[in-house]
């Protein structure tokens, strides 16, 4: 292997005992058809076309290894194939810029301690975000990624083996120029609960059928104008409902609104 990936992978090692927690835990995918689950990945990606800087990948936190990943990775980053074969997770934190890589590390134990506490059900809808920094292998060039994740196998004893990576290469950098995390899911008593780096505090709130119909048209950019005609309702009925909407999920504007709808994918 080149020195200098041996290198960066010795620099990552010591952020590697965050994910081994999960690794260690009694696994059961007995009458799971795992080869089918990742014929589909193939699929997926066939179907999007490999195109330009959508990644799609998925870890089995059996071993860390990676058990799919897309081929245009090396062609985005430039790391060899080979170099995520063999090295997995570890090939992942290698290409994190090193700023990013405790701060994925510490959100990633936020999000394996909140998995534990979830019944079957909630483990289902749970998602989680995230925006980080990839440096290439050959340039040094720095690229930022939005990343999209959510359990792709949960086996018997309720533990997640595979996860699905949804990457996407941002052509211009976040407005929020640092790592940033959220994740959600919707509990057993149908709320949704959300949570962000910003207010790590998650918060449970109970959208009425009208609010998530109007939140969903507030998602495809609708004015209240637009909202109220498509709707057939009075546009001070869709303002009272968006203040509601506003309130219950503490978003200050509309920037901030529609972050939190499109993390929480509300439908």
């Amino acid at each position: 292997m080149d020195k200098f990936l041996r290198e960066k992978l010795k620099r990552q090692n010591s952020f590697s005992n965050f994910f081994t927690e999960w690794k260690e835990r009694e696994f059961n995918t007995e009458d799971i058809d795992e080869d089918k689950l990742l014929r589909d990945l193939e699929t997926i990606s066939q179907n999007l076309g490999m195109k330009e800087g959508i990644i799609i990948g998925c870890i089995d936190y059996r071993d860390l290894s990676l058990a799919f990943f897309t081929d245009n990775v090396e062609d985005i980053m430039g790391y060899p194939r080979s170099f995520f074969e063999n090295k997995g997770m570890e090939a992942v934190l290698a290409m994190l810029h090193p700023e990013d890589v405790p701060e994925l590390a510490k959100f990633q134990k936020i999000v394996f301690d909140q998995l534990q506490g979830l019944s079957r059900e909630e483990m289902e809808t749970f998602e989680f975000s995230y925006t980080v920094r990839w440096v290439h292998f050959k340039t040094q060039e720095v690229k930022w990624f939005a990343s999209k994740v959510r359990p792709y196998l949960i086996d018997r004893n309720k533990n997640v083996v595979f996860d699905l990576h949804i990457v996407v290469h941002l052509v211009n950098p976040p407005q929020v120029n640092v790592f940033d995390w959220s994740y959600s899911y919707t509990s057993q008593s149908g709320g949704k609960v959300h949570a962000s780096k910003k207010d790590p505090q998650t918060i449970n709130f109970n959208l009425t059928k009208k609010e998530k119909e109007i939140s969903n048209l507030i998602l495809e950019g609708k004015s209240s104008q637009e909202i109220a005609e498509f709707l057939n309702i009075a546009k001070n009925t869709v303002n009272t409902h968006r203040k509601n909407i506003f309130k219950k999920l503490k978003a200050k504007n509309t920037i901030e609104l529609m972050k939190i709808l499109f993390t929480t994918s509300i439908n």
